[in-house]
């Protein structure tokens, strides 16, 4: 018998998807949202941030980047509460197709945003972007998570037992 299945994993994807909810909602879709719309203090959060780590991507996002954020608005948010259910409760097998749709499509816009980071020539932006390596690997850890974590989730459910395990089918 499994003892407690991907328990630790669990309760990391839930806290995950939990986390991501106010994240998404009142940092991320600033840049798609009117200017006025958000509380000046949420505003001054991501100036900060743009600032301190050097993400112009936030402040001024590319057509490709703006392209991610609403994948995100609409494809993620609404399942990031549905996620976060089934990995609170645990063992629900059911969210393992959703599961790897999500970290596959995730992983894929991260490889875009990593390879940004890295090899982009910021020296142009309007915004302060990363100039020396040390800060396109700092700008960088603030985004591998997003990559990290969707992996880890795939690979969840791709290999561990508890969730790839195929019922044998009775014969007639």
């Amino acid at each position: 018998a499994m003892a407690a299945g991907p328990r630790w994993r669990e309760r990391l994807f839930a806290l995950y998807f939990l986390s991501h909810i106010p994240v998404t909602a009142l940092i991320d879709l600033q840049p798609l949202l009117p200017a006025g719309l958000y509380p000046q203090g949420l505003t001054e959060v991501l100036q900060w941030y743009a600032a301190t780590f050097r993400d112009p991507l936030m402040l001024q996002p590319p057509e490709w980047f703006k392209a991610f954020i609403y994948c995100e608005a609409f494809l993620q948010m609404p399942f990031f509460p549905v996620a976060a259910y089934a990995f609170l409760k645990g063992g629900c097998k059911w969210i393992r197709t959703p599961a790897i749709i999500y970290s596959t499509h995730v992983a894929t816009t991260l490889f875009a945003i990593l390879a940004h980071i890295l090899f982009h020539d910021f020296s142009q932006s309007e915004h302060l972007g990363p100039q020396t390596q040390r800060e396109r690997l700092i700008l960088l850890s603030v985004y591998a998570p997003y990559l990290l974590i969707p992996l880890l989730i795939l690979f969840t459910m791709l290999y561990n037992p508890h969730y790839n395990h195929v019922e044998k089918r009775k014969r007639k």
